[in-house]
C-alpha cells in the first residue's frame, strides 16, 4: 500500500470507510431489529399461550359445575338408577365436551345387595350410553380417581390416564365426592366424576400454527406430555426423559420451572431438527398444567436474515460503484500530479533548467505547478547563495579552530611544568564547550620563591569571551610580575579591564601566590567559586572567601589578600562553574556537594588522578546531555620547601 498511487490509496481510504460505516450501521440495525423480533414474538406467543389456555380452561371450569351439580343432586336419598341414567344422558346431550360420566357408590352404598354399582354414561360414537362399571375386572374403588376425592373428600382433577373399563381412550377425569344424611349424619357414599377425551386437547393443538415447524405442548403436573405433535410422546413420556435422550439439560430446566408453575420465555440450544428455539410457556391454574409454545428462531429470524442479506447486497453494489466514481474523479485530479511528479524528479537530480509542463487546471493542481515553478527559480537563487554562504562558513570555522588552537597555546599545558623545581607540583585541564571559550589558567614564578597561579571564568561563550580572556591573562601576568599581593593585582586588572570595556564583560579570578620556602599562601577572590583545600591532616575543606565582586565590570574595586599555611602534601583545588553545574539529561546539577564527594575519595591520589577522576565523575553524570559551559581544574600539591 506505501508504494501504491495516490488514486489507489484514495479509492481504498473511501471505500473502507463506507464499508466500515455501513457494517456499523448494518450491524446495528440487525441487532436492534432482532432484539424487536424475539420481543414481539414472546409476545405474541404468550397472547397465543393465554388464549389456549383460557379455551383449556374454559372447558374444565364447565365440566367441574356440571360435575359438582350431578353431585348435589345424587344427595337425594330417593333417586333410583332409571333417574340417574337419565339425568347422566341429559346432561351429556348439553355438554359435547364431556365424555362420560359417572356416579359410583361406595361398596353397598346404593345397593346392600350389590358391592358396586357405578353406572357409567359416555358417548359412543354418534350415541351416548349407559354402562354398569364394578366387578372383579374393574374394581373402581382402587382407582386413583375414586380414591383421590374420597379419601381427600374434596374436588380432584386426575392425572391423564387411558380408561380401559369406560372410555377405552386416555382421559382425564374431575372427581367430587358426594354426601347423604343417615340416622349418623352427613356421610360420604360416593363419587361423581365427569370424564373429558383428551383427543380433542391434541386436536386444539394441532390446530394452532406457530410459523411453518413450531408448534405448542402440555405437560402435566408431574411433566407428562398431555399433547405434542409427536402422538408417540403423548402419555407415554415426560419432558426429563425427553431431556436425557436429546442430551441438552437446559429442557430439563425447563421442565422444572414449568411443573412448577412458572411463567416466561426460554432460548433452547439446538434440538433435534428444530435447531435453536424460543419457548414461552405459562400454567394452567386449574389444573396444576403447563402450556409450552416452541418457535424456530431460523423462522423467527427468517425475514430479518432476508432483509439484512438484501441489504448487504446492495451495498457490495454500492461499494463497487463508489469505488469505480471515486477511481474516475482521483485520476482525472492525479494526472496532472503524475506530470508534475516526473519534472520534479529531474528537479531532485540537480536539473533546474527543465521546463515546467503548462497546467491551467484552475484548481489547486494549477496552483501547485505555479508553487513548483517558483521553487525551481527560488532554489536556483537559494543554490548560489549556499555556494557563497558555505564558502564563508567554511572559512569561519577554519579560523575558529585556528582562534582555539592559539587560545589552547596560550594556556600552559606541558606536565609536568617545572620538573626541576621539586617544591610544588601542579596539573591543569580545559574542555571548552565551543571550539572557543572564556575559561583561563596560569602559572608561573614571580620570582626564585614565589609561585602565582590562577583560575578564571569570564562571562559568556565564544569568540568574545575567547579574546576577553586572552586580555584577562595578559594583563594578570605582566601585573604579577610587578605586585606582590594577590589583592592589588586583581585591583589592578580590574581597573585596567573596566577602563575600556563598552560590552561589560566581566571574569570571575581566584589568584594564589605560594611561598616555597614556607608554605605560606596569600590568595584574593573575585567573584570566583571558592577551591577545596585537600589537608592531609584535615581533610577537604572549602577555601574561606569574602564574596568579593568579578573584575572588569567596574573600576575602583578593592580585593582583600587573605592568607592560610600550606603543610607539605597539602593540595588546592581550583575549579570553574562548568564542573558544579554540569548538568545531566534531567536538568539536575552536578553540585558543589557531590566535587566534595569526589575527592575525598580520591584524597589520597596524585593531582593527575584526582583531576581524571573529577572529570570522569562529572561526564558519567551528565551522560548523554549536551555541555553547557566550559569545565576548567587547576591543582597544586606543595611538597615542601627544596632540601638545603
Amino acid at each position: 500500500m506505501r508504494r501504491s498511487g495516490i488514486a489507489t490509496k484514495l479509492t481504498a481510504l473511501i471505500l473502507s470507510c463506507a464499508i466500515l460505516i455501513l457494517g456499523l450501521v448494518v450491524g446495528y440495525t440487525y441487532r436492534a431489529s432482532r432484539a424487536s423480533i424475539i420481543e414481539m414474538a414472546h409476545e405474541n406467543a404468550a397472547a397465543l399461550a393465554q388464549a389456549t389456555a383460557n379455551k383449556i380452561g374454559a372447558v374444565f371450569s364447565e365440566t367441574s359445575k356440571v360435575a359438582a351439580t350431578m353431585a348435589v343432586s345424587q344427595e337425594d336419598i330417593k333417586i333410583n338408577e332409571p333417574q340417574i341414567v337419565n339425568m347422566s344422558k341429559r346432561i351429556l346431550s348439553a355438554n359435547p365436551g364431556i365424555f362420560g360420566m359417572a356416579v359410583a357408590f361406595n361398596p353397598f352404598a346404593f345397593d346392600r345387595s350389590r358391592e358396586l354399582y357405578a353406572p357409567y354414561t359416555h358417548r359412543t360414537g354418534r350415541k351416548v350410553t349407559t354402562d354398569i362399571l364394578g366387578g372383579p375386572e374393574y374394581q373402581y374403588p382402587y382407582m386413583d380417581w375414586f380414591q383421590l376425592a374420597h379419601e381427600l373428600n374434596k374436588p380432584i382433577w386426575t392425572e391423564p390416564y387411558f380408561d380401559s373399563g369406560g372410555g377405552n381412550s386416555p382421559m382425564i377425569t374431575f372427581a367430587t365426592p358426594f354426601s347423604r344424611r343417615t340416622h349418623q349424619g352427613m356421610q360420604q357414599v360416593g363419587v361423581v366424576t365427569a370424564d373429558i377425551e383428551l383427543n380433542w386437547l391434541q386436536t386444539i393443538v394441532n390446530d394452532i400454527k406457530v410459523y411453518d415447524t413450531g408448534f405448542v405442548f402440555l405437560l402435566s403436573r408431574h411433566g407428562t406430555f398431555i399433547a405434542h405433535p409427536i402422538q408417540d410422546m403423548v402419555m407415554n413420556e415426560t419432558i426429563f426423559t425427553y431431556a436425557e435422550e436429546v442430551g441438552v439439560p437446559e429442557i430439563r430446566e425447563l421442565g422444572k420451572r414449568m411443573v412448577a408453575g412458572e411463567s416466561g420465555f426460554i432460548r433452547l440450544p439446538p434440538v433435534a431438527k428444530f435447531g435453536v428455539v424460543h419457548v414461552t410457556y405459562i400454567p394452567l391454574p386449574g389444573q396444576n398444567w403447563s402450556l409450552g409454545v416452541v418457535m424456530p428462531e431460523s423462522e423467527l429470524l427468517a425475514s430479518l436474515h432476508s432483509l439484512t442479506n438484501t441489504i448487504i447486497a446492495i451495498s457490495v453494489v454500492g461499494a463497487l460503484l463508489l469505488a469505480g466514481m471515486v477511481t474516475l474523479v482521483s485520476r482525472s485530479i492525479i494526472r496532472p500530479l503524475q506530470t508534475l511528479t516526473g519534472v520534479t524528479g529531474e528537479i531532485a537530480k540537480g536539473n533546474l533548467d527543465i521546463e515546467l509542463p503548462a497546467i491551467a487546471s484552475g484548481d489547486e493542481v494549477g496552483d501547485l505547478a505555479e508553487s513548483f515553478s517558483a521553487m525551481k527559480r527560488d532554489l536556483k537563487t537559494h543554490i548560489a547563495k549556499l555556494t557563497t554562504t558555505t564558502a564563508v562558513k567554511e572559512r569561519i570555522e577554519s579560523e575558529l579552530r585556528i582562534a582555539r588552537d592559539i587560545q589552547m597555546g596560550i594556556l600552559p599545558k606541558i606536565f609536568p611544568a617545572f620538573p626541576e623545581r621539586t617544591e610544588v607540583d601542579v596539573y591543569a585541564t580545559i574542555v571548552p564547550a565551543k571550539e572557543v571559550g572564556g575559561d583561563l589558567y596560569d602559572f608561573f614564578f614571580i620570582d626564585d620563591r614565589q609561585f602565582c597561579f590562577l583560575v578564571g571564568d569570564v562571562s559568556g561563550k565564544g569568540v568574545p569571551a575567547a579574546f576577553f580572556m586572552a586580555v584577562t591573562k595578559t594583563l594578570l601576568k605582566a601585573v604579577a610580575e610587578r605586585n606582590a599581593e594577590p589583592g592589588t593585582i586583581l585591583a589592578k586588572v580590574n581597573d585596567d579591564l573596566a577602563a575600556d570595556n563598552p560590552s561589560c564583560m566581566f571574569v570571575t579570578l581566584f589568584l594564589a601566590i605560594l611561598d616555597m620556602e614556607t608554605g605560606t599562601l596569600r590568595y584574593a577572590n573575585a567573584g570566583h567559586n571558592p577551591p577545596l583545600l585537600l589537608s592531609l591532616k584535615d581533610g577537604p575543606q572549602w577555601v574561606e572567601t569574602l564574596e568579593e565582586p568579578m573584575a572588569g565590570a567596574m573600576p575602583d574595586m578593592t580585593y582583600t589578600t587573605r592568607t592560610m599555611q600550606l603543610m607539605p602534601g597539602d593540595t588546592l583545588f581550583m575549579y570553574t562553574d562548568g564542573v558544579t553545574e554540569a548538568m545531566n539529561a534531567n536538568g539536575d546539577l552536578y553540585e558543589e556537594s557531590r566535587l566534595l564527594e569526589t575527592l575525598t575519595r580520591l584524597a589520597g591520589e596524585d593531582i593527575t588522578t584526582q583531576i581524571r577522576g573529577v572529570e570522569a565523575s562529572v561526564a558519567a553524570f551528565a551522560g548523554e546531555a549536551e555541555q553547557s559551559d566550559d569545565i576548567t581544574m587547576l591543582a597544586v600539591r606543595y611538597v615542601g620547601p627544596r632540601p638545603a
